[in-house]
């Protein structure tokens, strides 16, 4: 089978569409939101509302560069979950609309387990078994993965996730939204080793962040008390500092994972995968422990319908298909 589906991704600020042609991506539409800078987060009534606004051009966009009439289309793919609810069902309404219209199969998809399939978009791919470490705003877990469909989370974050630590230290120090890239920037001109921050242990694989939030805030806090400069003069290292404990705390487990499982394998997915310190610790892992290392491409990091579509590929051969009365699913797990 050598199917042409369309993608929509919508789960949270990044309306997306991308068309997959016989297990190849053909495109990758992105209309980003600059809405919720203001507010230091994202706002989920703007969100949808943006969405809503967005989607009938990047569609029809997606298309036309595409060279693919919808006619063409043997299925339509939505993300189902996890992700903001209002922004879930505009996805999720406009796919089941498109698929009603054209007589096609519907697709839903986990946006989490499409994170790990970005892998296969372009070379080098990983070969099953593999450890991936997804990382994001809203996750933090080790999957082991025996196939495109068959995943098991061994460890996982307790409370907050490890993009929401860098988000929410970022505004702490008063940088802009989404202050995760903004520490990474700082960081490369910081002393990694400047200032030191508890380590949070979990039992197993599982990870906690919500301790190193507390401590930076305290940490803060302290400093600016007996110099109110503190932050300014120390910003490099500071978010050089935080940002190697994170990493540090990511790779302890990661390294307690292969060790268990024997799997050198090791994959990174999800929006904090852009981060070039975590980037840079895994080809050190690479060099030291002998690791097989896949990072994907930058574009395909954060929220993108490219990682939908290819996950609506392997669910499209399994036929794997969804009804119509389908629901979003905002706490959707794997």
């Amino acid at each position: 089978m050598s199917p042409t589906i369309l993608a929509i991704e919508s789960s949270c600020d990044e309306t997306s569409a991308a068309v997959i042609r016989n297990g190849k991506i053909l495109n990758n539409i992105i209309a980003t939101q600059s809405v919720h800078q203001r507010y230091g987060g994202v706002v989920p009534e703007l969100a949808s509302r943006a969405h809503q606004k967005h989607i009938v051009p990047v569609v029809d966009q997606a298309l036309k560069e595409a060279g693919i009439d919808k006619h063409q289309l043997d299925a339509v793919a939505f993300t189902q979950g996890p992700g903001l609810l209002g922004a879930l069902l505009v996805g999720s309404s406009f796919a089941k609309a498109m698929a009603w219209g054209m007589g096609v199969p519907l697709i839903a998809v986990n946006h989490m387990q499409a994170h790990i399939l970005a892998h296969f978009i372009e070379d080098p791919k990983p070969v099953f078994p593999f450890l991936c470490l997804t990382v994001s705003g809203g996750h933090t877990q080790i999957v082991l993965v025996e196939s495109p469909m068959r995943m098991q989370v061994i460890g996982e974050t307790q409370d907050d996730a490890v993009g929401e630590a860098f988000d929410k230290a970022a505004k702490m120090l008063e940088l802009p939204y989404p202050g995760g890239p903004f520490i990474d920037k700082l960081a490369q001109k910081g002393n990694p080793e400047a200032f030191q921050f508890p380590l949070s242990e979990m039992q197993g694989l599982n990870y906690s962040f919500s301790g190193i939030k507390t401590a930076i805030l305290y940490f803060l806090r302290d400093q600016t008390k007996t110099d109110p400069t503190f932050v300014e003069n120390n910003i490099n290292d500071i978010c050089a500092s935080i940002q190697h404990t994170l990493i540090h705390m990511l790779l302890q487990k990661l390294k307690k994972a292969a060790k268990q499982t024997g799997i050198r394998q090791i994959a990174i997915a999800g929006g904090v995968a852009a981060n070039s310190g975590l980037r840079q610790a895994l080809e050190n892992q690479r060099a030291e422990l002998g690791w097989e290392v896949y990072i994907p491409k930058f574009e395909y990091c954060t929220d993108n319908a490219a990682m939908i579509a290819m996950t609506a590929h392997f669910k499209y051969l399994e036929k794997d298909f969804s009804s119509m009365d389908v629901a979003p699913m905002p706490r959707m797990k794997f």
